[in-house]
């Protein structure tokens, strides 16, 4: 059986307005498969599945980290630019 992670999401640029107000320096951590709160439901709709491979071992080929993942919201006009770093359990 593979080994399970939690992600912890780190906003790491946000320009415009961001209608959920995340700014730069917001952080959660997706434990055992629970959504974290606070964080916009468009937002995790794009981190979610990028968390659930790292979170099952999964590497990015284009990512200079294997345990990092860099993945933006869906709003073209405000976007917010979220860091997920893979966390042993």
């Amino acid at each position: 059986m593979a080994e399970e992670y939690n992600i912890a999401v780190k906003v790491i640029s946000q320009k415009g307005h961001c209608a959920a107000g995340h700014k730069v320096g917001d952080g959660w951590v997706i434990k055992d498969d629970m959504t974290p709160g606070g964080i916009c439901a468009y937002a995790f709709n794009a981190l979610f599945p990028f968390s659930q491979a790292l979170a099952y071992g999964a590497t990015f080929p284009w990512s200079n980290d294997p345990d990092i993942a860099t993945v933006a919201c869906q709003d073209a006009e405000n976007p917010v630019i979220f860091e997920l770093r893979r966390l042993k359990k």
